[in-house]
């Protein structure tokens, strides 16, 4: 259980987030009523195979961790294990949503996630990313971008002749020199290997940096569920050729269990504060994403740090594939919920759904008291 409330990052406590609903739990939300999707409802069978969930064996995902690198004298392990990743496991808003086999990133004592661990450090650090795969079933690899690496660190089998087979690691040395918010993922079988999971954020901060008074990670993808669920053993057909995407997350999660506070990723704000987002495109489409009510700025774009004088307010910044991008807004809203979501509005759902799929919220801590965001709650399975 983490003590870590909202998206992966500095947001607020367990305390903070009681004191603030007013001790909203399963009592307060009996009286709630999950929406009627009436004939938009997606039903069990039109989702991932649950049965196949349930005799799998397999850990479930948890949410992404923070490493910071600099604690653990920049040094860090990564596994790859096989897991079933839960992106939504209500029934609400056209759930349950799951994949039935994911291959996801732990380290060497954490769970194991879908994105994998956020792995910080400070610019000007050398980090050591040792894969793990003594326990795999097949090579991998890790590529990160980002960083001005020696060839042999590069990660890519076909060009440098180093491929991690199982039973095997291999200490890859990645240098922190250029400063920002990169991904990593496994380049070996790479169109396969990114959509059954291994991806996640490397963050370099720059020297002298200075955190927000809110700051988060955040990564979206779209997946074609039939990779996952004929790794899972099912008879489905799957080509990369003919890919089309039925499931959207936010760190994993779809809506609404992006809103659930320890297991999902809202944006938890208090009015007057200063607000920075990290944002990564996991995924193999543009995505456009919107907030509601707030103007922000783009602060970094792939590592570049933006002008001031080039640094204007909007409100939707499109990502491509690996694209990441770093904004900033003042909370300056009348508190609220505010959404934060694809503008790509099939990927706003749940199946036949909608609203679902790659939403989340701006939640502002003053408004956490009320009845809707107790319904709210409901609908993403919080139990206080």
């Amino acid at each position: 259980m983490t003590n870590q409330f909202g998206a992966p990052g500095l947001g607020i406590s367990r305390r903070e987030f009681v004191a603030a609903t007013g001790g909203i739990g399963t009592a307060a939300l009996a009286g709630c009523t999950a929406p009627d999707g009436g004939d938009d409802v997606q039903t069990a069978t039109e989702t991932a195979a649950t049965d196949t969930v349930q005799q799998s064996g397999l850990p479930t995902t948890s949410p992404p961790e923070v490493v910071d690198a600099t604690e653990q004298g920049n040094q860090v392990t990564l596994k790859s294990v096989p897991a079933v990743h839960e992106v939504h496991p209500m029934e609400t808003m056209g759930g349950p949503v799951e994949l039935p086999r994911v291959w996801a990133f732990a380290t060497e004592d954490g769970d194991p996630s879908v994105p994998g661990p956020i792995v910080r450090t400070e610019e000007g650090e050398d980090i050591e990313v040792t894969l793990d795969n003594t326990d795999g079933k097949r090579p991998h690899t890790l590529h990160f971008h980002g960083s001005q690496t020696s060839w042999e660190n590069d990660g890519v089998p076909t060009t440098t002749g180093i491929r991690v087979a199982a039973g095997e690691k291999h200490t890859y040395t990645i240098p922190a020199n250029v400063p920002g918010t990169h991904i990593y993922h496994c380049h070996y079988q790479t169109h396969r290997h990114i959509d059954m999971g291994m991806y996640g954020i490397f963050r370099v901060d720059p020297k002298g940096y200075e955190p927000a008074d809110k700051e988060y990670f955040m990564t979206v993808k779209d997946w074609d569920s039939r990779l996952n669920r004929k790794m899972a053993g099912e008879d489905v057909e799957y080509s990369p050729r003919t890919r089309n995407p039925d499931v959207f997350t936010v760190n994993g999660k779809s809506a609404p269990r992006t809103l659930h506070p320890e297991d999902g990723s809202p944006v938890i704000v208090e009015q007057g504060d200063t607000v920075r987002i990290h944002l990564v495109n996991g995924g193999y489409m543009n995505h456009p994403l919107h907030i509601h009510n707030h103007r922000f700025k783009r602060v970094e774009k792939d590592g570049g740090q933006i002008p001031e004088a080039a640094q204007y307010e909007h409100d939707i910044s499109d990502m491509a594939p690996a694209e990441r991008h770093t904004i900033e807004f003042e909370a300056n809203a009348e508190p609220g919920i505010y959404l934060m979501h694809c503008h790509k509005v099939n990927h706003v759902m749940n199946g036949n759904f909608y609203p679902g799929g790659m939403l989340t919220g701006i939640v502002y801590k003053e408004a956490m008291d009320t009845d809707i965001f107790g319904k709210l709650m409901e609908y993403a399975g919080y139990d206080a």
